[in-house]
């Protein structure tokens, strides 16, 4: 079991960047594939990033590329999500989620509560 908490989202001008962070419960993080996701309003819940337990593999989504960075502290049960050039559409609510499986594109069983980013034209 992994119980997953984000904090670091808010308000941000275009241009701008944020940090986010999920810190994890549990001894048995080093071994888990992490990734984020978004929900915008009135959208459907989108893949962001993932990162391997190794953090040797990160994958992105094509929206995000070359902005966004994930990262992970396995020290700290701490994985990142370091956000630059933000957008008006990056505006979402962000969750940071983990599957059993290790699947990057599979089913993620674990979630956070999610932490609000908002970004201001």
């Amino acid at each position: 079991q992994v119980q997953l908490v984000e904090s670091g989202g808010g308000l941000v001008q275009a241009g701008g960047s944020l940090r986010l962070s999920c810190a994890a419960s549990g001894r048995t993080f080093s071994s888990y594939t992490m990734g984020w996701f978004r929900q915008a309003p009135g959208k459907e819940r989108e893949f962001v990033a993932a990162l391997s337990s190794s953090a040797t593999n990160t994958y992105y989504a094509d929206s995000v590329k070359g902005r966004f960075t994930i990262s992970r502290d396995n020290a700290k049960n701490t994985v990142y999500l370091q956000m630059n050039s933000l957008k008006p559409e990056d505006t979402a609510v962000y969750y940071c989620a983990a599957p059993r499986s290790g699947r990057v594109y599979g089913h993620y069983d674990y979630w956070g509560q999610g932490t609000q980013v908002t970004v201001s034209s």
